[in-house]
């Protein structure tokens, strides 16, 4: 009888034990470069889910029934804004949850021509200083979470705040390798404005003279960007290594003149050992490979 009724005690406190451990909060996020931003800054205090897998473009990804009820029921979901999930942004705004809209909130700079012009321009990333910002933003609102131990985030936050300086120093010294004349993009849409405000860039043009993957060129546009090429003497052409680069090279072709493709990883996180599994990698390489096009 004793044995009976230890056994049963201790079951029911195993079984208290049990039903009394809080599950995870969590966090959904849209696109993988902000995931792997808030996977730093969450660390293990909360289940994260990354609704955009790698190689893919964050302009028309598309989610899952199982993805969009995850996305429903997070304690916090993050997505980049400024119009750049355009498959997603119905089941986004759809959320009736805690919306964290980053890209507000890193003083956007807008388009100055093409098809967007004059609109906000969502591709902040490519500037390390606003990716900064955002990952303050970030980490405020995580901390915000119930569940969450706010000084683990924070202490992980400002862990990863220091790889972004260290990652901003090393590009303005790998870019300070460029004479001024040569610091000139052409790319397969416009995605970096951000870098060529902070570098020092001048942004000659885009093949689809557009802020999205979506849209493209028409003849003119093709021919005018060749007549800019020409004039400006640009010896690269840089293309995004998930998109194909045909554009890239009939606009080669047509400026009548030596002009590299150059891929680069613009939008979106590799898998793991693809080049560009996190976003300080791809920071890295994109610099490598701009520095590398532009002093052929």
């Amino acid at each position: 009888m004793r044995i009976l009724v230890t056994l049963t005690v201790l079951l029911l406190v195993l079984a208290g034990c049990t039903g009394s451990a809080p599950d995870r909060p969590s966090v959904v996020v849209t696109t993988n470069i902000l995931g792997d931003l808030i996977g730093e800054i969450v660390g293990d205090e909360a289940e994260l889910t990354v609704l955009m897998g790698p190689n893919a473009d964050p302009h028309s990804f598309a989610i899952s029934a199982q993805q969009a009820a995850r996305l429903e029921q997070a304690d916090l979901v993050v997505h980049n804004g400024l119009g750049l999930e355009e498959g997603v942004r119905r089941n986004v705004e759809a959320a009736e949850t805690s919306l964290l809209a980053v890209g507000e909130h890193v003083g956007p700079i807008r388009y100055a021509e093409g098809d967007a012009a004059g609109q906000p321009d969502p591709h902040f990333w490519t500037d390390p200083a606003r990716v900064r910002t955002a990952v303050e933003v970030i980490a405020e609102h995580v901390t915000r979470i119930g569940g969450v131990d706010a000084a683990a985030v924070r202490a992980n936050a400002d862990a990863y705040l220091a790889r972004l300086d260290d990652l901003d120093t090393w590009m303005s010294a790998e870019f300070a390798r460029l004479p001024p004349q040569r610091r000139k993009l052409v790319t397969n849409h416009h995605v970096f404005g951000y870098l060529a405000q902070r570098y020092d860039f001048q942004v000659v043009g885009a093949v689809v003279p557009s802020g999205t993957t979506l849209a493209s060129p028409s003849a003119a546009d093709l021919a005018s960007l060749a007549d800019a090429i020409r004039a400006a003497g640009v010896p690269a052409i840089f293309a995004d290594s998930s998109q194909p680069d045909r554009l890239a090279r009939v606009l080669a072709e047509q400026a009548g003149v030596d002009v590299t493709v150059v891929p680069l990883f613009s939008e979106s996180l590799t898998e793991p050992g693809g080049g560009a599994g996190t976003y300080l990698e791809l920071m890295r390489a994109n610099t490598e490979a701009i520095v590398t096009g532009l002093t052929q």
